[in-house]
């Protein structure tokens, strides 16, 4: 089952809808700081710890956290410029009744921080950014709790000091500075505490581990799906993107290629020829549409012809810069998807006249212009299909390597012969890519990452 990811006004809603149910504030409260507090207590296995509390209700969380700690015999420090605001956090802080300090807290091993929560919306200063300035040089154990301080929930803008924080517990639910750089390079290993809220058709959610099934009995190569890939100009990115296809599922990939490929794999099929001829076999169920194609004419003439075939495709790389308006209107958008990295999906923007500036903004913006699926890929990893938008778990920093880009668009592509579906291709190509990143070991190269695809795929069996 697949967990929300939720804005500040949604989380807001959610507790909102908790407490109009019978549920306390104060009982939210608790539930969040204890069970919190169990996720500290397994990383400071009987080390000091120091809590940083804030004004506001992730200062409550603080205290309840401190007070769970000092009753399991823990030694334990509470740091609070300034004392509590809000009622919740006021009850929170007088069941604590340990030390609340200003100064000496650098002694504890293990450092958590509830300063601010999820609805920081301005910059951080005063006596809270020096701790946080602090906090960043201390050589110990961080933990943020719910959404680190000085980072906006929405975005995942830092606002103040950045921390590079060891442990983030999110509260009730996922954020979306989860899942969005640059916060999310910040916040170390992240857990999520329940705390009971009701949080049915959310718009947003964290993409769920897929699981894939052996062929059936009865399947042939073409059953399993045909890929065919469009090659261009430059041989080396499609020969990728074949490499990683032919392990992802699909029973059939070809290279439609111009150039000889003497270095090309003896499984993989390459056909020259006429290309409209070519692309006009019935049994092909996916296309490839942009690594290595190039941006000329011909280039263009390959893709025009491509999309107007109407079948399952996948556009990556060159496809992105030249796909415009009248090609989508040639085409079936429902059947499309597209694997722009930061600079292309700024280049589809322009191109269909999007102004947002934020990545997640302009994923929704573009699925909604167009109706293409979006995959903006990067560490921050966001699809946009008409049924949900997904975020990702952090991959490999490994992955920041010319050609891995060719690799998830082949395996996208494999997955779309497969079945069909624009939107689930995508969302299992990530997890594929992620997971043959992790198989592949420090410092692979393209082609190693094409190869670990296939111990990859046992992975979800």
């Amino acid at each position: 089952m697949s967990d929300p990811v939720l804005t500040v006004d949604q989380m807001r809603a959610a507790e909102q809808a908790a407490m109009a149910a019978g549920t306390s504030e104060w009982e939210l409260m608790r539930r969040a700081g204890e069970g919190a507090a169990q996720w500290v207590m397994r990383v400071a296995a009987g080390r000091s710890v120091t809590v940083l509390c804030g004004p506001g209700n992730n200062g409550g969380d603080g205290y309840v956290i401190a007070h769970a700690l000092r009753r399991k015999g823990y030694d334990v420090q509470v740091v609070a410029p300034v004392e509590p605001k809000s009622e919740t956090a006021l009850h929170a802080r007088a069941q604590f009744s340990g030390e609340v300090a200003s100064d000496n807290w650098l002694r504890n091993p293990v450092i958590v921080d509830c300063l601010f929560g999820y609805g920081l919306d301005r910059e951080v200063g005063g006596a809270f950014a020096k701790l946080l300035e602090t906090l960043s040089t201390s050589n110990c154990y961080k933990i943020a709790i719910d959404v680190p301080s000085a980072v906006h929930s929405d975005s995942g803008e830092v606002l103040g000091p950045f921390v590079q924080y060891d442990l983030t517990l999110a509260l009730g639910a996922w954020k979306r500075a989860h899942f969005l750089m640059p916060a999310m390079g910040s916040m170390g290993a992240r857990r999520l505490v329940r705390i009971g809220l009701e949080l049915a058709d959310m718009p947003a959610c964290l993409s769920a581990r897929p699981h894939f099934s052996a062929p059936d009995p009865d399947a042939h190569k073409y059953r399993r799906g045909l890929l065919a890939i469009v090659a261009g100009a430059m041989p080396g990115a499609p020969l990728l993107a074949a490499e990683g296809a032919m392990r992802a599922g699909a029973g059939y990939v070809k290279l439609l290629s111009e150039h000889s490929h003497p270095d090309a794999p003896a499984e993989l099929v390459i056909e020259q020829g006429r290309f409209a001829e070519r692309i006009a076999d019935d049994r092909i169920s996916a296309f490839l549409v942009g690594p290595g194609l190039g941006r000329d004419d011909s280039a263009r003439d390959r893709l025009e012809r491509v999309l107007a075939r109407k079948v399952p495709t996948v556009l990556d790389a060159d496809a992105l810069h030249l796909i415009d308006q009248t090609m989508l209107d040639r085409a079936d958008p429902a059947k499309l998807c597209v694997t722009p990295h930061e600079g292309e999906l700024a280049q589809l923007c322009a191109t269909f006249g999007i102004g947002a500036e934020q990545k997640l903004e302009r994923t929704r913006a573009l699925h909604e212009a167009t109706g293409l699926t979006v995959l903006a890929k990067g560490p921050d990893t966001v699809l946009q299909s008409d049924v949900m938008t997904s975020f990702f778990p952090l991959g490999s920093s490994w992955l920041s390597t010319a050609g891995t880009g060719d690799v998830l668009a082949g395996i996208a592509a494999s997955r779309l012969a497969t079945h069909g579906d624009p939107a689930r291709s995508c969302d299992e190509a990530v997890w594929l890519h992620h997971e043959a990143a992790r198989l592949a070991s420090p410092a692979f190269s393209a082609g190693d990452l094409a190869r670990a695809v296939k111990p990859a795929m046992a992975a979800f069996l």
